[in-house]
């Protein structure tokens, strides 16, 4: 398939910009081929105000139409077949297995939207008849339900260019509600959103959805970012990166005249806490596990787990060790860009020379490739909680283990973290009236919590949490993953005293 390199503003191709970049497939560690132009401001312009004309009819559209149109962008990315595949690869060095089954999800999440708005439940309509005869004041009547926002900015996930990106779960449920998108595209997976994009374009059309229900736009800058969020016609916006990105983001929001929500998920550590039970026998399979879940698509994760909690006793030395040569195993892996291997190193670097920590497992990564060795670190439960900087998140395949003294010090360890996405126990059952304070610490912390189970790996249904306090995401009352995360992109309203005939058709 031929990727044009330029923008989709709406349904046209547009390429006026002057600055050019390329992806690169970091395997080879070369560029690929295609020259991607960023989009410009007046780019930007249009594609904002197609946006802006189709919200008010896109918004009115039965559900059942705009489910045909999400079912139709999942058969359409179907279509693309090896395409797909083979860009998706030559830009993130990941196996052809992880792109499939990332797809899988997309897909899935497509279907799984337009399934949830076909019957129009999702809007929640309570109605309450007036009361005329009510003394001392009459009751009007009442009819409470949801509606759009209006058109918003989704910008694409780094390390999922697909299941978080361009047609992921942010884009999948703000339009099955109702709201027109504008993509800001990642620029280490251009190609990929490029392609999914024509996806959607050509869903669009063949569905007959009004122009500028969805637009890509190119950047490798930040500037286009900020002016995408400061724009008034924007109503809302979804983000899925670090806790930087967003922060800078955010500051752009607040300075907007109208104030908008601003959903960010932006990572977390993910501690799992390990009592002595836990690992009193050899179990390998909770080793490989563990093991599995921090080397997993090269640590790359959101839910990768960071932090691993501890307590000193005479079996932890064996743990450490047993944990230490599995992850050896794992050996090295290619991270997605050369970006991410240097703040691979940057950071775990940084961890290694706080005071109190000791290495079990460090390799010396070499700058010019994009492989990276799993870092396996150790510091006491005292000195993690004197320095707040062992909780910085270090993306890759790195795990710090937290040695506390007893389960006291572990429930001050886990106190004493900022907000997190999971959170995780291992016990016995043994176990179970002494970790209740664990419990209860870690239920002010996380946004899913597991037990003897790791984080990586978020189920897309209905009970899914994937959200949590500050700072893993900036309003831990919505979840980014299943049917609820379509709540982000609606508001309340209520209709009072209108007739009958009327309200069936405000409230379809």
């Amino acid at each position: 398939m031929n990727i044009s390199g330029k923008n989709f503003i709406g349904d046209k191709l547009s390429g006026d910009g002057k600055v050019y970049y390329k992806t690169i497939n970091p395997l080879k560690n070369i560029e690929n081929q295609i020259e991607f132009v960023e989009a410009t401001s007046n780019e930007l312009e249009q594609a904002i105000d197609l946006a802006d004309a189709a919200f008010p009819v896109y918004r009115e559209l039965h559900g059942r139409i705009r489910a045909d149109f999400l079912k139709s962008i999942a058969d359409e990315i179907l279509n693309l077949g090896d395409d797909l595949i083979n860009i998706y690869c030559q830009e993130t060095g990941l196996p052809q297995g992880r792109a499939i089954g990332e797809r899988g999800r997309t897909i899935f999440q497509l279907k799984l939207f337009a399934s949830v708005i076909e019957k129009e439940n999702w809007r929640k309509n309570i109605h309450e008849e007036a009361i005329t005869e009510r003394e001392p004041t009459p009751k009007p009547s009442l009819t409470k339900t949801h509606i759009p926002l209006g058109p918003i900015v989704v910008f694409g996930a780094s390390n999922f260019p697909l299941a978080y990106s361009t047609a992921g779960g942010d884009t999948a449920s703000a339009l099955a509600v109702g709201c027109p998108v504008i993509v800001k595209s990642h620029p280490m997976h251009s190609g990929t959103g490029s392609i999914i994009a024509s996806a959607i374009i050509k869903a669009s059309k063949k569905t007959g959805m009004p122009n500028g229900v969805f637009s890509n736009l190119n950047s490798k800058s930040f500037d286009l970012s900020h002016e995408l969020v400061k724009h008034p016609k924007i109503k809302a916006i979804g983000f899925t990166g670090s806790y930087s990105g967003a922060s800078a983001l955010n500051e752009s929001v607040l300075k907007r005249q109208e104030k908008i929500p601003f959903f960010a998920e932006m990572g977390s550590v993910n501690p799992i806490a390990i009592t002595e039970s836990a690992i009193e026998k050899v179990d390998k399979k909770m080793v490989q596990m563990l093991a599995g879940s921090i080397s997993l698509g090269a640590g790359q994760f959101c839910t990768q787990p960071g932090l691993l909690l501890v307590t000193d006793s005479k079996y932890t030395d064996r743990f450490v060790k047993d944990l230490d040569k599995t992850l050896k195993e794992v050996g090295a892996q290619c991270m997605i860009h050369p970006d991410l291997k240097k703040n691979y190193i940057y950071q775990s670097d940084k961890i290694k020379n706080l005071k109190g920590v000791i290495e079990i497992q460090a390799n010396n990564n070499e700058l010019d490739d994009n492989l990276a060795h799993p870092k396996l670190y150790m510091v006491s439960g005292n000195d993690f909680i004197a320095n707040s900087q062992f909780q910085e998140e270090v993306f890759g395949p790195f795990s710090l283990i937290i040695k506390c003294k007893d389960l006291n010090e572990m429930e001050q360890v886990i106190k004493n973290l900022e907000g997190q996405l999971t959170g995780s126990i291992f016990a016995k059952e043994f176990d179970y009236k002494q970790i209740t304070p664990l419990i209860q610490a870690f239920k002010s912390k996380v946004g899913r919590l597991l037990f003897n189970d790791v984080p990586t790996g978020v189920e897309v249904s209905e009970a899914m949490t994937h959200g949590g306090p500050y700072p893993a995401s900036s309003d831990s009352r919505f979840s980014a993953v299943g049917p609820d995360s379509i709540y982000r992109w609606v508001r309340p309203i209520t209709y009072q005293n209108w007739p009958k005939e009327l309200i069936e058709k405000l409230i379809h």
